[in-house]
């Protein structure tokens, strides 16, 4: 998911360069790797700790509050997200539970730059994972959690959020893709 950033005419020259550097790294809408589903992490290394700082990485440069491994290229069940400055590493995730109680609310993704979209919801699941050592996760998220991990997990699915919306709000968005009036920075 992207972070909506106000950019100032004092913004540094070197916090522009690492935002476009992060998106350069970024898979963008038409890109067929954000269709694949993506497979199951069974070797917890020093490689898999490291694209998840590298991840973390682009997320924060972007900048984002969540980063599918797909949406880097790589076609392995890997998310990161931020909720509150804090940085999350999700392996295998999986959406145990869903709560009856949805919401519909804007998202906007990485990989499909320029698009906000209205998306609904369950506002609190019950997520299974493992950490970066194979360790197992079970928790509640609720809220923005909730809705960050849901979105990442429709990434590693092949899932994005013009899928997810209404029919015409997808038709507006695809409208605007093909139009090119989108830019990245």
């Amino acid at each position: 998911m992207s972070e909506v950033v106000q950019t100032s005419p004092d913004e540094s020259a070197e916090l522009t360069e690492r935002r476009r550097e992060a998106l350069r790294q970024v898979r963008v809408f038409g890109d067929p790797v954000l269709r694949e589903k993506a497979q199951p992490v069974t070797t917890f290394d020093g490689e898999l700790a490291k694209l998840a700082e590298r991840m973390t990485a682009i997320m924060r440069d972007a900048p984002g509050i969540g980063l599918a491994a797909t949406q880097v290229g790589v076609v392995r069940r890997l998310l990161v997200y931020r909720v509150e400055d804090e940085a999350h590493a999700l392996v295998n995730p999986e959406v145990e539970a869903a709560g009856d109680e949805t919401e519909t609310s804007d998202e906007g993704c990485l990989s499909v730059p320029g698009v906000v979209v209205p998306v609904e919801r369950p506002l609190v699941v019950d997520v299974r994972a493992q950490d970066l050592h194979g360790e197992r996760l079970e928790f509640t998220a609720e809220g923005l959690e909730a809705r960050v991990i849901q979105h990442e997990l429709d990434h590693l699915d092949g899932v994005l959020i013009i899928d997810r919306t209404t029919r015409q709000e997808r038709a507006k968005a695809l409208r605007a893709l093909r139009e090119g009036e989108l830019s990245r920075v």
